[in-house]
C-alpha cells in the first residue's frame, strides 16, 4: 500500500553504523567495512501528531438558531433545536455545549417568551430512551449524568431525580418512580430510593412504596424485579388472588414458563383454593418454520364444593380437558395436508371450571383430525381422518375411526390428449368414483374405553360412480344425462318389533317397541338415470325518470329433468308396528341411522322439477363515487321451489315441495329461511291420504311440516381509530412465529369472555349486535305415538354504548320464547382510568350468578396487579 503522506528526501552522514528502515523495505544491516563518508538518500514519512482529545468516531451536529465556535478555549455552542450524533447516541435539546478538554457535552432546556420550559434534552442509545431536564455526557468515557429524567423501557417509565448511565449501558437512579402511565405526572408509580435497569433484562429496585395520584399507600414491597427482556425466557408466573363464593379464597394461573429454544416452549400453570379444589394445566407448543405449528392443553381438575360433613350440600368431582392444535404449512409437502383440532374432556369440567357466557351456553364440543394427499399430475384424493363429538348435557359422545374418502375426480375417456377444434358431444362424457368409509360408535361417556363402546361400534362403506356429461342446444338451453351408480355396504342391520308386554312409565300400561341389532355383512345398491334441461330467463322493469327505484330485475332459472331408478333395495325395507293400535305402523329400512345412509326406497320413474329465482333493483344514490349516481340492491340472493313427480309409484306419486329464501338486505340484515311443504291431506290421527290438498277446494300448496328462519344483523359507529387497528392486525397477519403464543392468546380471550367489562373498545361509541331464529316442526313421530308439533324461538342481543368518553355499559343476554325465561345475561359497566381501568360485571339470572368488582393497570406488565372483589352463587 503507497504512503499517504509524500516522503521528503534528506541527506544524511551516518558517524557510526546504524539500521537505516525505509518504510515498506527490508531492514539493512551497514557493516564497519563499508564507507561510511557516502552520503545516503533514505525517505521517511512525517506522521501528524494526534491530540489527546480526539474522538474515535466523528460527530455530528446541526442547530436550528446557530451555532458558535470558541477556538481558543476549545468549546462549541448550538443554539435552538440542536442536535448531535456520535455512534449510536443520538441527543437533541434546545441548547448544547461541549467542552473539548474535558469531552463533555452538557445538554439544557430553555423558556420561551411566555416562561414555558421547551427542548428538553433527549438522548436514545441503543434503544434506550432518555428525556430530563439536564444531560451531560462524556464522550471519552461514554459515561452521562443525567438530572429530573424520564426514561422508557418497554411499556414502563421510570422518572428519576438523577441518573447515572455507565459506558455498558447500565443505569443507577437516585430518588424513582416506576410506572405504566405515560403522563408527565403519572396516575400512580412505585417509589425507590434506588434502582438500576440492566439494559434488555431487568429493572430492579430495592424498597418500593406504591403511590397513587402523588399520595404515598400503605402498600410496600420489599424489593421488585420488572422484566424487560425481548423474545423468549424462562421465568416465574405470578398468580393472582380471587376469592371464590364455592372453592374459597385462591390463587390462580401461577407458574412457570419454561423457553425451550427455537422450536418448542412450555407453559405450566396451576389454581389452588382453600376448601380444597385444585388444577394444573400444561401447554406446551412447538412450531418449525415453513413445517408446521401446534399447541397442546392438558388440564386436570380437583373440585370440591360446600361441607364434607353435609353429604347433601358436598360435591367432589375429578375432572380433565384435551384440546389440541395442530397445522402444516402448504408449502412444507405439496399435495400432503395434516391438521388437528381436539377438544375432548369430562362432561363436569364445564361445571366447575369455565364461567364463561360461550362456553356454558354451547354444550357440544368436537375434535378433528385430518390427513390428506392429492397426487401431482393425477386426478387421485385421498382423505383420512379421526372425528369426536360430545353433548355435554345428555353425556352422548360419538367417535368416527377410522374416517376416510377417495375420490378419483372426473376423467375424460374419450377425449383425445390434445384437443383441437370444438370437441364432439361423446369426448364430453365424464367419469368419475368415490368411496367413503365410516367406522363410528355413540355412547355415554361412562362407556368409554370399554366393552359397551366397542358394541356400539358401526362401520358402513359407500361406493358411488356418477356418469354425466353436458351439451348446449337452441344456444339456450343445457341438456345434461347421468348415470349413477351407488353400491352400500354394511356390517349390522337394525331391527324394531312391537312388544305386548313391554312395561312403560304410565302406570298400567304395557308395550312397547324392541331394538334388535345383528351383525354381519349386508350389502345394498341403487342406479339410476336420468337428463335435465336448463336455461335462464331474465326479465326487466323500468320506472320513470324522475323515481328513485330505477328498475327492478328478475332473473328466473328452471330446471326440468326425467329420472329412472329401479327398486333394488325393497329387500331391506319392512314394516313394524309403534302403538297398541295395530294399525299405526310404519315403513323403515333395517339400515336406518347408518352412518353411510339409506338406499331409497321403491322404484322411481317420473319428473325433477326445479325453479330458482334472483331479484335486484338498481336506485338512484348520491353517495355512489364512480359517477353514474346509481346502486344495485339485492331483494333476495335467491329463492325458489324443488321436486319430483314418481310416475310408477303406486301412491303418494308427487314428493314434498323443498322451499328456501336467503337475501342480505341493504347489506345489514342477513336472512335465510326453508321449509317442507306435504301436499297430501292427513285423517284424524296424522296419517297422511292419498289426496291432494288443493281436493279440499283449498288454495294451497300444503301443510307445512317444517321450516326454519334466522335473521342477524350488527350495527356500530365509526371507530376512532380504526385505520390505526387496521394496520396492528396487519402486522400481527405478518408475524411467522406468531403462533408461538397461540396458548397464552387462548387464555386471554378466556380472561376477555369472563370479564369482558375489562376488554371494551372506547373508541367505538355504540354497537349492537342481534340475531333470531324461529323452527317449526309439525310430523308424525313413529317412537312418539303421533303427530308432534314443536316450536323453538330464541332471540340474542348484545352490545355496548358510551355515557360519557370514558363510561361504557354493556350487555349480552337473549330470551327463549320456548320456555319463557331469559337466557344467560351477563352486563358489565367499565371506567377508563387512562393508565387503569374499573369493571363491573354482573351474571344475575342462571345457574352461575356472579357479581365482580375489578381494577387493574391496563399494561400487560402489570396485568397482575388487580384488586378483585367477586361473588359467586351456583344452584347444584
Amino acid at each position: 500500500m503507497a504512503d499517504t503522506v509524500p516522503a521528503r528526501k534528506d541527506t544524511v552522514k551516518p558517524k557510526t553504523p546504524k539500521v537505516i528502515a525505509k518504510p515498506g523495505a527490508d531492514t539493512n544491516v551497514v557493516s564497519k567495512d563499508q564507507d561510511t563518508t557516502k552520503e545516503v538518500t533514505v525517505d521517511t514519512v512525517f506522521v501528524p501528531k494526534v491530540s489527546k482529545d480526539t474522538l474515535d468516531a466523528p460527530v455530528t451536529y446541526k442547530a436550528k438558531d446557530s451555532i458558535i465556535l470558541m477556538v481558543p478555549d476549545k468549546r462549541f455552542y448550538l443554539y435552538g433545536t440542536a442536535s448531535t450524533k456520535y455512534k449510536s447516541i443520538d441527543l437533541s435539546a434546545e441548547k448544547m455545549n461541549f467542552d473539548q478538554n474535558t469531552g463533555v457535552l452538557e445538554a439544557t432546556n430553555a423558556k420561551d417568551t411566555a416562561g414555558k420550559i421547551i427542548g428538553r434534552p433527549v438522548m436514545n442509545d441503543g434503544g434506550q430512551s432518555f428525556e430530563s431536564d439536564t444531560l451531560k455526557y462524556n464522550f471519552t468515557s461514554q459515561k452521562a449524568k443525567i438530572y429530573n429524567t424520564r426514561s422508557q423501557y418497554g411499556e414502563g417509565y421510570i422518572h428519576s431525580e438523577l441518573t447515572k448511565k455507565e459506558s455498558d449501558n447500565t443505569i443507577f437512579g437516585f430518588k424513582n418512580g416506576y410506572t405504566t402511565c405515560n403522563l408527565d405526572t403519572p396516575h400512580f408509580s412505585f417509589r425507590a430510593r434506588k434502582i438500576k435497569v440492566i439494559p434488555d433484562k431487568l429493572v430492579i429496585s430495592g424498597p418500593a412504596n406504591l403511590e397513587i395520584m402523588g399520595i404515598p399507600t400503605p402498600l410496600y414491597i420489599p424489593f421488585a424485579i420488572f422484566p424487560i427482556t425481548q423474545g423468549q425466557r424462562s421465568g416465574i408466573l405470578p398468580p393472582q388472588y380471587v376469592v371464590n363464593q364455592q372453592k374459597g379464597m385462591g390463587l390462580e394461573n401461577g407458574g412457570y414458563y419454561f423457553g425451550m429454544g427455537e422450536h418448542m416452549d412450555l407453559t405450566l400453570r396451576g389454581d389452588v383454593y382453600s376448601y380444597g379444589s385444585w388444577s394444573l394445566t400444561a401447554s406446551p407448543t412447538y412450531r418449525k418454520r415453513y413445517k408446521y405449528n401446534g399447541g397442546l392443553n392438558l388440564s386436570f381438575a380437583n373440585t370440591r364444593y360446600g361441607d364434607p360433613a353435609v353429604p347433601s350440600e358436598f360435591v367432589k368431582s375429578r375432572d380433565f380437558r384435551i384440546t389440541w392444535n395442530h397445522s402444516m404449512d402448504s408449502k412444507a409437502r405439496p399435495g400432503v395436508n395434516f391438521g388437528a383440532s381436539v377438544n375432548f374432556g369430562s362432561s363436569s369440567y364445564n361445571r366447575f371450571n369455565v364461567f364463561d357466557y360461550s362456553t356454558r351456553v354451547n354444550n357440544n364440543i368436537g375434535s378433528s383430525i385430518t390427513f390428506s394427499k392429492t397426487w401431482q399430475g393425477k386426478p387421485y384424493n385421498l382423505t383420512l381422518g379421526l372425528n369426536h363429538s360430545q353433548n355435554l348435557a345428555t353425556r352422548d359422545v360419538s367417535i368416527s375411526f377410522p374416517d376416510g374418502t377417495f375420490t378419483v375426480n372426473t376423467i375424460y375417456p374419450f377425449q383425445p390428449k390434445e384437443m383441437v377444434g370444438t370437441p364432439k358431444w361423446y369426448e364430453k362424457i365424464g367419469i368419475s368414483y368415490n368411496a367413503v368409509l365410516r367406522n363410528q360408535a355413540t355412547f355415554k361417556d361412562s362407556a368409554f374405553g370399554k366393552q359397551a363402546m366397542f358394541n356400539a361400534m358401526q362401520t358402513g362403506m359407500q361406493h358411488s360412480i356418477p356418469v354425466s356429461f353436458s351439451i348446449p342446444i337452441l344456444k339456450t338451453l343445457t341438456f345434461s344425462p347421468s348415470v349413477n351408480y351407488n353400491e352400500y355396504w354394511y356390517t349390522k342391520k337394525v331391527v324394531k318389533t312391537w312388544n305386548e308386554r313391554k312395561p312403560t312409565i304410565k302406570p298400567d300400561s304395557l308395550g312397547g317397541i324392541d331394538t334388535a341389532y345383528l351383525s354381519g355383512f349386508y350389502a345394498a345398491r341403487s342406479i339410476s338415470v336420468g337428463a335435465s334441461v336448463s336455461t335462464a330467463v331474465y326479465g326487466m322493469y323500468a320506472f320513470s325518470k324522475h323515481s328513485k327505484v330505477k328498475a327492478i330485475r328478475h332473473v328466473v332459472r328452471p330446471t326440468l329433468g326425467v329420472s329412472y331408478s329401479p327398486d333394488l333395495s325393497g329387500a331391506y325395507y319392512y314394516k313394524y308396528r309403534f302403538s297398541p293400535n295395530r294399525a299405526d305402523s310404519i315403513r323403515a329400512s333395517y339400515f336406518d341411522g347408518s352412518i353411510i345412509g339409506v338406499p331409497p326406497s321403491g322404484a322411481f320413474g317420473g319428473i325433477n322439477f326445479g325453479l330458482d329465482n334472483n331479484l335486484e333493483m338498481k336506485v338512484f344514490s348520491r353517495k355512489d363515487t364512480s359517477g353514474n349516481h346509481e346502486r344495485k340492491v339485492k331483494l333476495l340472493d335467491g329463492f325458489g321451489i324443488n321436486g319430483n313427480y314418481n310416475l310408477v309409484a303406486d301412491s303418494f306419486k308427487l314428493s314434498n315441495f323443498n322451499i328456501y329464501a336467503r337475501t342480505n338486505l341493504f347489506d345489514k340484515v342477513n336472512i335465510s329461511a326453508s321449509g317442507t311443504i306435504d301436499p297430501y291431506q292427513t285423517d284424524g290421527r296424522g296419517h297422511r291420504v292419498d289426496k291432494f290438498v288443493w281436493q279440499q277446494g283449498k288454495l294451497s300448496l300444503g301443510r307445512l311440516t317444517n321450516a326454519s328462519i334466522s335473521l342477524s344483523t350488527s350495527f356500530q359507529s365509526k371507530d376512532k381509530k380504526g385505520q390505526d387497528k387496521q394496520k396492528k392486525i396487519d402486522s400481527l397477519e405478518n408475524i411467522t412465529n406468531a403462533d408461538a403464543a397461540m396458548a397464552a392468546q387462548q387464555r386471554q380471550l378466556q380472561m376477555m369472555r369472563n370479564n369482558p367489562g375489562e376488554y371494551v373498545d372506547f373508541d367505538i361509541p355504540w354497537r349492537v349486535d342481534l340475531s333470531y331464529s324461529l323452527s317449526y316442526t309439525n310430523q308424525l313421530i313413529a317412537d312418539s305415538g303421533g303427530v308432534i308439533k314443536r316450536i323453538t324461538q330464541y332471540v340474542s342481543f348484545n352490545g355496548d354504548f358510551s355515557l360519557t368518553p370514558k363510561w361504557k355499559v354493556g350487555l349480552n343476554s337473549g330470551f327463549d320464547f320456548t320456555n319463557m325465561q331469559i337466557a344467560y345475561t351477563n352486563m358489565y359497566i367499565s371506567r377508563d382510568l387512562h393508565c387503569w381501568q374499573m369493571s363491573i360485571n354482573l351474571i344475575p339470572f342462571g345457574t352461575f350468578r356472579q357479581f365482580s368488582i375489578t381494577i387493574n393497570p391496563k399494561a400487560s406488565l402489570l396485568r397482575d396487579l388487580r384488586i378483585n372483589r367477586s361473588r359467586q352463587f351456583y344452584d347444584f
